[in-house]
């Protein structure tokens, strides 16, 4: 079929439907959702058969719903209707919620039901949850949708919101009043759940050190405590902790709201003059703490295995991050194990580079710079690792020169779902670094490598798979994974031709580096690069700005709105 998404962005969720539904076959374009004029011409243009909104912050207009089937897609089980759905979930404590895919009317959220799934709660971010349970419902939801709709037979069911017994109801905008903290009455888990409900957007508005500021990415503690509740009582590396009646807990991300262009960064970072007098509550090692606390970079060994996670915040490496997480890496290579696995997070692996605080850097040029080159050290690392297989496990999605970190490492496993961004193009045309001319042609193809630097669009972990860029695409289930990653890892560190494997790796890097010197192809790169960060070109910096600051959307880019294509005709 002939499918048309109109949504705000092409968010994670946009890009696992787009995948999931172009697998089967069906030809799809985006508009984004910038008027009622432009929606309404794209439809004029494309004449879908069927619209879907995967992620809207408005109405569909009438004109475009009267006469076409448009598919909603909202984050809440059957007969929740308003825009806060899961925010409410998560404050409220509800123990199940659901993706519901309805039809839209004039009233919102309450058109007939197409499809409905739904999942069990876990205790996560708001942002965490939508990318992963929330996702996996909406996928098969809309998939089972589209069945439907294509079969012809099927009678949405009407939204009968007046049944007493339906849980879902019509709710209110969150605002801040709802959200607010009080600190000398709320036990920790009301606190949590409150930041958690709230993370990602809009946050909690609240005060730290007098000023006032937006908190986010908030993490339990189990054994530090004392203080006056609502005051920092230690600091981590880049996140704060706070007291509270009953403990305290973990504050990661800030953004101060007193100046309009103020950004979301790191809250250790953003009040470092405060933290002076407060003590900094350091880890013994890498090994990962017993209990409940915030660590970012934490280590775990299981016979002859390590396992080596970093969890940053939306997957962004800072230089200071990955000059952090280049010494762990290190230090786990010298550690009694023949198997490295780069766990990454929960919710991606990597996105790459910081661009957050190279845009808040006093000379992003030069941030940039210092960052592309520590990320570009920790891929050395690993790519000059001599003693260990090395795997990198993606729990996550990878992004930009993330996804050539992940290859860096000598095997890349992938759970299915997980999307990939294996290009630069979309931030001003980067050439980008992470050894990418020296890793991906070898794994590749010469051609087939252009091509995917080429392509702007997500690659599944089954795209993945059919292109050579991945090696094995496995459970789709989170815990599931991290299982079979065990085991294959095991298995792999057990294996009686592991030392053949290592002698191997060892001798094709050798004669890698007798062709071409790796400091050739990261001397290239870097070259390119120098001229996106110092250039007479600013595209890099326009598409960071606008990034970073969430410029709201003027056009849909062209290669995703195919129906814009200068020589678009409707397939007869």
């Amino acid at each position: 079929m002939r499918i048309l998404f109109l949504c705000h962005a092409f968010n994670s969720l946009s890009q696992r439907l787009y995948s999931e539904l172009g697998t089967r076959g069906h030809q799809l374009s985006i508009e984004f959702d910038i008027t009622g004029s432009v929606a309404e011409e794209a439809v004029a243009l494309y004449r879908p058969e069927l619209i879907i909104a995967p992620y809207l912050r408005r109405a569909i207009p009438a004109s475009i719903w009267q006469r076409h089937v448009c598919l909603i897609v909202h984050p809440g089980i059957v007969g929740d209707r308003g825009p806060s759905a899961l925010d409410w979930a998560i404050q409220g404590g509800e123990r199940t919620w659901g993706v519901t895919v309805l039809q839209a009317t004039g009233e919102m959220d309450s058109g007939p039901i197409w499809a409905a799934e739904t999942f069990p709660m876990r205790l996560a971010k708001k942002s965490s949850l939508y990318r992963q349970e929330v996702t996996e419902a909406a996928t098969c939801a809309v998939l089972q949708a589209v069945d439907r709709f294509a079969a012809g037979a099927f009678v949405p069911l009407p939204l009968a919101a007046a049944d007493p017994s339906a849980r879902g109801r019509q709710r209110p905008l969150m605002k801040q009043v709802d959200r607010a903290i009080d600190w000398q009455r709320d036990d920790t888990a009301q606190i949590l759940a409150t930041l958690n409900a709230a993370d990602g957007f809009p946050g909690v508005a609240d005060e730290l050190f007098g000023e006032p500021c937006q908190l986010y990415d908030a993490w339990p503690e189990d054994t530090l405590r004392g203080g006056v509740p609502g005051e920092v009582i230690a600091w981590r590396q880049t996140a704060i902790l706070r007291a509270t009646v009953d403990g305290a807990l973990w504050i990661g991300h800030v953004r101060r709201t007193a100046a309009a262009t103020a950004l979301k960064l790191p809250a250790a970072e953003v009040f470092a003059e405060q933290l002076v007098t407060i003590p900094e509550a350091t880890l013994a090692d890498y090994f990962a703490a017993a209990g409940a606390t915030w660590q970012d970079i934490r280590y775990q060994e299981a016979g002859r295995v390590g396992f080596l996670h970093f969890d940053f915040y939306n997957g962004a490496m800072s230089t200071r991050q990955c000059q952090r997480l280049c010494a762990a890496y290190q230090w786990a290579c010298r550690r009694p194990v023949s198997v490295i696995v780069l766990m990454g997070g929960r919710d991606f692996w990597s996105n790459g580079i910081h661009l957050h605080q190279i845009e808040a850097a006093e000379s992003p040029a030069d941030e940039s710079w210092a960052n592309i080159n520590a990320i570009d050290d920790l891929a050395q690392a690993v790519i000059c690792s001599e003693n260990q297989l090395t795997i990198a496990a993606l729990q996550g999605n990878c992004g930009a020169g993330g996804c050539f970190l992940a290859r860096a490492a000598d095997l890349v496993w992938a759970r299915a779902g997980v999307l990939l961004n294996p290009h630069y193009r979309n931030m001003g045309n980067l050439f980008g670094s992470e050894y990418w001319t020296y890793l991906l042609p070898a794994r590749v193809g010469s051609e087939a490598a252009q091509a995917i630097m080429r392509n702007r669009l997500p690659m599944s972990a089954a795209a993945g798979i059919a292109a050579g860029f991945l090696d094995a695409c496995l459970a789709g289930d989170p815990d599931a994974f991290r299982i079979d990653v065990a085991r294959r890892a095991a298995e792999l560190a057990a294996a009686p031709d592991l030392a053949a494997r290592l002698q191997a790796k060892r001798a094709q890097r050798f004669a890698d580096e007798a062709k071409k010197p790796l400091a050739s192809y990261r001397t290239a790169e870097l070259a390119e690069l120098q001229r996106n960060f110092y250039g007479f070109d600013p595209s890099y910096h326009v598409a960071r700005y606008h990034f970073v600051h969430k410029t709201p959307a003027s056009w849909t880019p062209r290669h995703l709105a195919i129906h814009r294509d200068l020589g678009w005709r409707v397939p007869q």
